[in-house]
C-alpha cells in the first residue's frame, strides 16, 4: 500500500510504497546484478547520516547521486536540502529508474537513466552548473579501470570549487581513483550497517 509524507523545506509530497515493496525490489535485483549492488539491502540509516553529515545544507544548491537504487539517500537528500536545490540522479538499473520517477513526487528531484561519465555534459545541458556535492555507492571495485577513470574524471571536473565527493564504499579500490585526483580525502567508518562500509570525503 502507498504512502504520502511531507519531505523537505517546501512542503513537497513524496509518495512511496510500503518498506516491504521497496526491500523486495532492492533483493531482486541484487540476484540479478550483484556487482552492481554490491549490498543485499540498502544503506542504514546510520551509514546514510555520517555520509551527509559534511553537507552545508544552507548554502548547497545541486545535488548529484550516482546509483541511488530505490532512493533511500535521495529521500534523505530531499528532507534536507534547501527549496531552491536540485537533485539529479544517475541510475542506469531499468527498474529502480522507473522506480525513482514513480515514487518521488518534487520538482527539485531530475531521475536520469544515464552514465555516471556523463555529469558534466548532463549538468552544462540542463543549464545546472557545477555541483555542490555527488554522492556515490556505486561499486568502483567491479568496474573495468576505464569506466572508474572516466567516471572519477567527469565527477571531479563536474563539482564547483570547494565542493565533495561522497563516497561509500565495501573495498578501499576506490582510492585508486581518488588519490590521483583530489588533494585532501577524509575518511570514515560505518559498522552498522550490512555490510559495514568505508566512508570517503573528497574536497574538490
Amino acid at each position: 500500500m502507498e504512502r504520502a509524507v511531507a519531505v523537505g523545506a517546501g512542503g513537497i509530497l513524496e509518495r512511496t510504497p510500503s518498506k516491504g515493496e521497496q526491500l523486495m525490489l532492492f533483493a531482486k535485483n541484487f540476484v540479478k546484478h550483484p556487482k552492481m549492488l554490491g549490498s543485499v539491502i540498502p544503506s542504514s540509516r546510520f551509514l546514510i547520516d555520517k555520509l551527509l553529515a559534511p553537507v552545508d545544507w544552507a548554502n548547497a544548491r545541486l545535488f548529484v547521486e550516482y546509483g541511488p537504487g530505490i532512493g533511500n539517500i535521495s529521500a534523505e537528500v530531499l528532507r534536507r536540502m534547501h527549496p531552491d536545490a536540485k537533485l539529479v540522479l544517475f541510475e542506469l538499473n531499468d527498474d529502480f529508474t522507473e522506480f525513482l520517477k514513480t515514487a518521488f513526487r518534487d520538482p527539485r528531484l531530475i531521475v536520469l537513466h544515464r552514465s555516471a561519465a556523463d555529469v558534466g555534459r548532463v549538468l552544462a545541458e540542463a543549464g545546472l552548473g557545477k555541483a555542490d556535492y555527488i554522492i556515490s555507492g556505486i561499486p568502483f571495485s567491479t568496474m573495468p579501470e576505464g569506466v572508474r577513470n572516466d567516471i572519477a574524471d567527469a565527477t571531479h571536473a563536474a563539482l564547483a570549487p570547494g565542493g565533495q565527493f561522497l563516497v561509500y564504499q565495501f573495498s578501499p579500490k576506490v582510492l585508486e581513483v581518488l588519490e590521483p585526483r583530489f588533494a585532501r580525502i577524509d575518511r570514515d567508518f560505518e559498522a552498522i550497517n550490512v555490510p559495514p562500509a568505508q566512508l570517503y570525503f573528497a574536497h574538490r
